[in-house]
Order: structure tokens, then sequence, then C-alpha cells
């Protein structure tokens, strides 16, 4: 007798339906990208086999597993916390200070809040999963991720000021003030056109 199929623990379609809320996208195990990448590291294997033998990719594999040992207790505290934001942020609130009604004020707090965010990558894109997944549209998530890569001033602090010095550094980050807004606007309007029926 088969199982009966097991509800997306942060919003399911019917939940989204009643709360007005876009559902949380499914992720598929292998996506086309893995397949790309399995491709090209397939033909990067065997090029390197070619050219240094056994010896040269079993070198390459030791530092790759070197270097995913050092890695991977950030990605699991990435993915955690993107978890936990995902069950404490009110998906209301959310919806209506990040959704796709939230127009303007909501692209404004969706590159502020990338802009302040600290840490790296393995910080920044699980918060942006776990944003979408509470309400968050497109244009306020794309918002906030393009913030954080372009004016985030953690890597501003520590990197930018020291080694470009201070004027560089503000006006690098005045010039690049609007670019969130026109990014998360331009995102909205790709993602009514592409996926209408998500749209509200």
């Amino acid at each position: 007798m088969p199982e009966p199929p097991v509800k997306d623990p942060v919003l399911d379609a019917d939940d989204a339906a009643e709360s007005g809320l876009r559902p949380a996208p499914k992720r598929k195990p292998i996506s086309w990208s893995m397949i790309v990448i399995a491709v090209l590291v397939a033909v990067s294997a065997a090029l390197v086999y070619r050219r240094d033998g056994a010896a040269g990719v079993w070198e390459i594999l030791k530092h790759d597993l070197t270097l995913f040992g050092g890695i991977l207790p950030r990605v699991l505290a990435g993915c955690l916390l993107g978890a936990f934001i995902t069950e404490i942020l009110p998906h209301e609130k959310v919806s209506r200070s990040l959704g796709p009604a939230s127009g303007l004020k909501g692209l404004l707090i969706g590159a502020a809040f990338g802009a302040i965010l600290p840490g790296g990558p393995f910080t920044a894109y699980p918060v942006a999963s776990a944003l979408l997944a509470v309400g968050a549209d497109f244009g306020a998530t794309i918002a906030m991720v393009v913030s954080w890569t372009l004016i985030g001033y953690g890597r501003a602090v520590a990197w930018e000021l020291p080694i470009m010095g201070t004027d560089f550094t503000l006006w690098r980050i005045v010039i690049s003030v609007p670019l969130p807004i026109l990014a998360g606007a331009l995102g909205r309007f790709v993602y009514v056109r592409l996926y209408p029926k998500a749209a509200p």
C-alpha cells in the first residue's frame, strides 16, 4: 500500500491558497545544473588523467576532500540558520513587508537587510531561501541578495576600506545603492510574466 504524500513542512499548496502566500519551491535532488556540473567534472577529470595520470587525479581528490571537510560545518550551520528562520519568522508579516504587494517598501527593506547582513554565502543564501519560503517575493529577495553582494558592510569594512581607501569605498557604495532596487523591480516584473498563476 503506497504511503500518503508527505506535506511540505514549510508551506504546501493548500495552505498557500488559504493564506494567500506563494508555496515554497520544491527542490529536486537532481537538476539540470547538477547534471551540467557532473559532466564538466567528468571531462576535467579525464583531461587531468590524460595529462598527469591517476596520481594527478588522486592528488586533486585529496585536496578537495580536505577543502570539503573544512566547508561542511559552515554549510551545515547556514542551512540550519535558514531552517530556523523559516520556522521563526511570521509568514503573514513577512508577506506584508516583503511580498508581491509590498511595492517599493518591500524592495527597500530587502535591500537594506542585504546591506547589513553579516557573513558569507553560507549565511546569505540560506537566509534568502528562508525568506522566499515564508512569503517574500522574488523582487525583494533579489534586492536582498544583490545588496548583500554589492554593498555588504562586512566586506567593505574588513577589506575595502583598508585596501582601497575611504573615498573609493564611499563612492562605490553610493553608486551601488540604486542597483539592488532596480534588480528587485526587474525581478518582480519578470517573475509576474514568467509565472502569472503564482503572481497575486
